[in-house]
C-alpha cells in the first residue's frame, strides 16, 4: 500500500468513528473543498503534512494520534 492511500484510509477511519460527513471535515478542517475531495478520493498522490495537520485539527486529533495505525506499519517504498 502506498502512504497516500494508508493516509485516505485513515482519514476515512477517523471521520467515520467521528460520524463526520465529508462536508463536516471540509468545514472544520477550514480548506478548500476540492482539496480536501481529492485527498478523501484518493486522487492526491502527494497530500502535503501541512495538509494532513489541517486535516487531523479538523478531526481532533494530533498528528501522533492520526499516524498511530497499523495502516502505517507495512508500507511499500515510494519511487
Amino acid at each position: 500500500m502506498r502512504i497516500y492511500e494508508a493516509t485516505n484510509i485513515r482519514i476515512n477511519e477517523l471521520r467515520k468513528e467521528r460520524r463526520l460527513s465529508e462536508y463536516a471535515l471540509i468545514y472544520q478542517a477550514g480548506m478548500p473543498a476540492s482539496t480536501v475531495k481529492s485527498i478523501l478520493h484518493g486522487k492526491s498522490k502527494n497530500p502535503g503534512i501541512v495538509n494532513i495537520k489541517k486535516i487531523a485539527e479538523g478531526l481532533g486529533v494530533t498528528m501522533r494520534e492520526f499516524y498511530d495505525s497499523d495502516i502505517f506499519d507495512e508500507l511499500e517504498p515510494e519511487d
